[in-house]
This record gives C-alpha cells, sequence and structure tokens, in this order.
C-alpha cells in the first residue's frame, strides 16, 4: 500500500505568496496547479501575507488571475493585523500616520481609524507598511511623529522581498530606516508573530494546519511560534544552505523543494550508528564539519544533514554555519 502524501496529514494549508506562489507578477512554475488539488485532497487553503501594500481582496484577485484559487476570506493581511492591534491599543476616531499603502489605510478606516499623511495633522500613532512608492518625506514623517513619542506599529519587518528580477528591500529596510533616525523599535503586527496565524487557521476551522513559507524569519519562524506544523520550500528567499544554518526557534519540520511535493510521500529521516538516513542519503556530526554521503541537488541529503545538524546544535539561539564535506556516494 502506498505510502500518505505529506498534505494528507493535515486539514489546512496556510500558505506565504511571495516565494511560494509567485515572485513579482508571475505563478511560480507548478505552484497554482499545487494549490488547486487541495479542495479535491479535502484540505482548506489560506493566505498568510506580510504584503501590505494591496487589500485582500486585490490579492485575492491577483491570484484568480494567475489561476490559483482564492476567495477574499482566504487572505489574511499583516495590514489587517496592524488596523487590529492599533484599534484595541486607541479610541475610536484617533489619527494614525499611514506610512504606506492606500490599502493600509482603508483597513485602518474599517476599524473606526482616521488615516492621516503629515505630522502637522496631529497624528498619536503611526503604522508602517510596504509600498514601492515610498520617498526619503515619507520616513521623515514618519520619525518626526515616533520621535515625538507616538506609537508606532509596523505590519511587518521583511528585509527583502522576492520579484521576478531577483531579490529586492522589503519593509524591514524601511522600517529601519525610522528606527535608526529615531532610536525606537516598532510593535510588529505580522509575521512572524502568531496571531496572524492563528486567525487565519481560525477562519478556515481548522484544527491541524501546515504552514508553508520560503523565509526561516517570518513564515517559518511565525507558524511555529503559532504551535502549527511548518515546511520551507526551496524556491524564494531562504536556501538549503541557510535552512541548514537556522537557530532552533526558525527551523521547518519538513523540506521540499516546490509545492506539488506536497502530494508525495514525506520519507523519514532515521538515527542509526550516529548517522542519519534519509533514503539514499546519509550525514554525521563531527565538531563543526557535516559529512554527507549523497547528491548535493538531492534534497534527501540535506534532510539528512539538517537532522544531524540540528541535532548536535538543539537548542542554537544564532545562526550557525556548518563546514560541509560531500562524500563519494
Amino acid at each position: 500500500m502506498p505510502s500518505a502524501s505529506l498534505i494528507s496529514m493535515f486539514d489546512a494549508l496556510l500558505s506565504d505568496l511571495d516565494g511560494v506562489v509567485y515572485a513579482g507578477p508571475h505563478a511560480i512554475p507548478g505552484a497554482v496547479e499545487a494549490l488547486g488539488k487541495l479542495e479535491v485532497e479535502g484540505v482548506g487553503l489560506g493566505y498568510v501575507t506580510n504584503n501590505a501594500s494591496r487589500t485582500p481582496a486585490q490579492v485575492a484577485a491577483h491570484l484568480r488571475e494567475l489561476g490559483a484559487p482564492a476567495e477574499d476570506h482566504q487572505v489574511v493581511s499583516s495590514s489587517q493585523a496592524a488596523a487590529e492591534l492599533l484599534s484595541g491599543m486607541l479610541p475610536a476616531g484617533s489619527r494614525v500616520l499611514v506610512t504606506g499603502s492606500r490599502a493600509l489605510a482603508h483597513e485602518l478606516e474599517l476599524v473606526g481609524l482616521i488615516p492621516v499623511h503629515s505630522a502637522l495633522e496631529d497624528p498619536v500613532a503611526v503604522v508602517q507598511g510596504f509600498n514601492p512608492e515610498i520617498a526619503w518625506k515619507d520616513l521623515a514623517e514618519a520619525s518626526y511623529v515616533v520621535a515625538g513619542g507616538a506609537l508606532w506599529v509596523a505590519t511587518n519587518t521583511d528585509m527583502s522581498i522576492p520579484q521576478a528580477r531577483g531579490i529586492a528591500p522589503g519593509n524591514g529596510t524601511l522600517v529601519a530606516a525610522v528606527a535608526s533616525a529615531t532610536g525606537q523599535k516598532p510593535l510588529v503586527a505580522g509575521k512572524p508573530e502568531a496571531p496572524l496565524f492563528h486567525a487565519a487557521a481560525k477562519r478556515l476551522g481548522s484544527e491541524r494546519p501546515l504552514v508553508v513559507g520560503d523565509r526561516l524569519d517570518t513564515d517559518i519562524l511565525g507558524g511555529n511560534r503559532a504551535g502549527f506544523a511548518t515546511v520551507a520550500v526551496l524556491t524564494g528567499v531562504d536556501t538549503r544552505e541557510s535552512i541548514l544554518a537556522a537557530r532552533a526557534e526558525e527551523r521547518p519540520g519538513y523540506l521540499i523543494n516546490t509545492l506539488s511535493e506536497l502530494y508525495e510521500p514525506y520519507p523519514d529521516v532515521e538515527r542509526r550508528d550516529g548517522s542519519y538516513y534519509c533514503r539514499g542519503s546519509h550525514a554525521v556530526v563531527d565538531g563543526n564539519t557535516v559529512s554527507i554521503s549523497g547528491d548535493r541537488s538531492d534534497v534527501d541529503s540535506w534532510r539528512a544533514a539538517c537532522a544531524a545538524w540540528w541535532a548536535a546544535n538543539p537548542g542554537a539561539t544564532t545562526a550557525k554555519v556548518p563546514d560541509l564535506e560531500w562524500l563519494d556516494h
């Protein structure tokens, strides 16, 4: 009898977007087809995104244009999380400086707050989200208000964002500019905080969700903090090498090349005589060296290497890069 697929162990998939479903305006090969099969498998689907530049409805429309299944309610964004966070801390009708998109401003209006765009309008808070049109003057306005002691919320702090032409600066770089100017740190509403994932699971009525993402410091860390199973996919920011070196709280439970591998059985990694075996590959740790027997391009080799290195460094609080020794296979 064939082994069950990885996705069959879960009742919902909570998927990141950038680097998982698409890069820039284009779908990642095979991603749309993989997402389309979830309904047949009886698995729910939610999209959890730190991109605050568009409304959930706009995100869902873009996904449908790419051929992916997406209703508006399936998209949970960091802009929604930021607005909800602010509404719980401020009286209705409070003025909030928006350093971000119209979509972010709209989320504030939906929770009874008033978006403004200048420090001269006496805002009591700042909310900062990604917008590719943000300029120096926008960051300056935010800095004036934050330096004055106002509440400061960032939708997310992703330092980079995958685009069709490569990796570009993310909202975290813009937040860092304001932090450098003011010496302050914002509250963060989106990933890697757990509430965004809990909200998505609640919408789907999911008790056993699987979080899939391409970033350790947002998707995987956030899913782990939420207490959910996590899988890293190798189509975006993080690589086999960076995942191997990950600190303990950013380590995924599973590692796959593409979303299509959700429908394949996930191999066991077994420990025997101090070595870790994953099908035809195995790895062993000696000091700071991981010796790997297997094909460098085979994800099983990296699964074995991760198991061995993580077992040798179970509580790593910083990323630690091992030396790799590839043995004849």
